[in-house]
């Protein structure tokens, strides 16, 4: 079939709302040979899932497609094959190549990766302005995001969110509770510093601030609605779609924190165009293959090492550090060099753990600073002397 073709049938499919397109007919095409019914997942739950097709949302056991690799299982997001009507039991029988996964570190000592949202276009960050904004946590979920894979549906691969077509963007929700315009502009104002190249959005779903912007944003494909308990995320998606499609609950009066509402990844189509994934808050977000993201995040400190007298520089005693010196002078902010280091430090302890070749790295690294820091303190005392 001619591309032409292949467009014209994927526009009219009746999968199309849900993101269907020419490229995914293409790779649909062997398993469509094989009499296998194509659909997109819509929830997992349990070891089964709800998978919506041309014929209706379908149940099916994932069973046939679990190994032992858990970046390998079934997830909220991706396209399947699954048996046609009649099999039983039914089960997905394959994934399409992943487009983008958004992957977060598990608490597992053996250095697992979590995939969450699968084939996604925007990530889109919830931080609620009901409490006190903690940059450092924006900054490490921008790194995640940063570091959404693109590439075979069966690994994770590091690369840059907008280079596997996944843009990052923040939304500050519960704008309503800051009705002081210049205090709200401060708040963004501090949230774009630290995420430099990303756009920030104030959004209320009580008043409807900044709604039409961010419905704009979603229609352009598949977005992910991450953040705490209390972010406001279930409340944005019954905004987005103009009706309450997931449940909420009010947050704790004491301490401004929420309820885990959503319990499960949910994906639904827009009735504006679009698809949304809704998700539980995050407790823990634990980096994963995520040192390109986290580059991107601080990009200023990235550009002000080009400068480092020694292209190894770790910014930290060495003579000629051009971070330092911006430090020094006020142009760099200690709180965004500490985090940037601590989110570093952080992901490559945890690559360490499955890589003897970084492990071997950071000892040579540990040595050398040791060095570096006997050295200085001689010098010091020979000064003093």
């Amino acid at each position: 079939m001619s591309s032409s073709s292949l467009s014209s049938s994927a526009s009219s499919h009746p999968l199309a709302p849900y993101g269907w397109d020419a490229d995914w007919e293409s790779e649909f095409a062997p398993y469509a040979e094989q009499g296998l019914l194509l659909g997109r997942v819509v929830r997992v739950d349990r070891g089964q899932c709800d998978v919506v097709t041309a014929e209706g949302v379908v149940r099916a056991d994932t069973e046939f497609v679990v190994p032992r690799d858990p970046m390998k299982v079934v997830c909220t997001g991706d396209w399947v094959a699954v048996d046609p009507e009649g099999v039983d039991p039914r089960y997905v029988r394959t994934l399409l190549p992943r487009r983008s996964a958004f992957v977060r570190s598990t608490s597992s000592k053996r250095s697992e990766g979590q995939v969450l949202a699968t084939n996604v276009d925007h990530v889109i960050i919830c931080v609620s302005l009901a409490a006190e904004l903690d940059l450092g946590r924006i900054e490490r979920f921008l790194a995640l995001a940063h570091a959404s894979s693109s590439g075979d549906a069966l690994l994770h691969t590091s690369a840059l969110a907008w280079e596997s077509g996944a843009q990052p963007l923040v939304v500050l929700t519960k704008a309503d509770l800051v009705p002081d315009p210049v205090t709200l502009s401060y708040l963004v104002s501090d949230v774009e510093n630290s995420a430099p190249g990303v756009q920030v959005l104030p959004v209320s779903a009580h008043d409807g601030e900044g709604t039409d912007v961010l419905r704009a944003v979603v229609a352009g494909g598949t977005s992910v609605l991450l953040g705490q308990s209390g972010a406001g995320k279930s409340t944005l998606a019954n905004a987005l779609h103009g009706a309450d499609v997931m449940d909420v609950q009010a947050v704790r009066d004491m301490d401004g924190k929420g309820r885990h509402t959503t319990t499960t990844r949910n994906l639904f189509a827009l009735p504006g165009g679009g698809v949304l994934i809704d998700t539980p808050g995050l407790r823990g977000v634990g980096l994963y293959d995520a040192e390109g993201g986290v580059e991107q995040v601080f990009s200023e400190i990235a550009e002000l090492a080009k400068d480092c007298r020694f292209q190894d520089c770790a910014h930290t005693v060495e003579p000629g550090c051009a971070v330092l010196a911006a430090l020094a002078s006020g142009e760099l902010h200690e709180r965004r060099l500490d985090s940037y280091r601590k989110l570093l430090r952080e992901n490559r302890r945890l690559a360490a753990r499955t890589d003897a070749r970084i492990r071997d790295e950071m000892r040579k690294v540990w040595k050398q600073r040791g060095a570096q820091g006997r050295a200085a303190m001689e010098a010091k005392r020979g000064r003093h002397g």
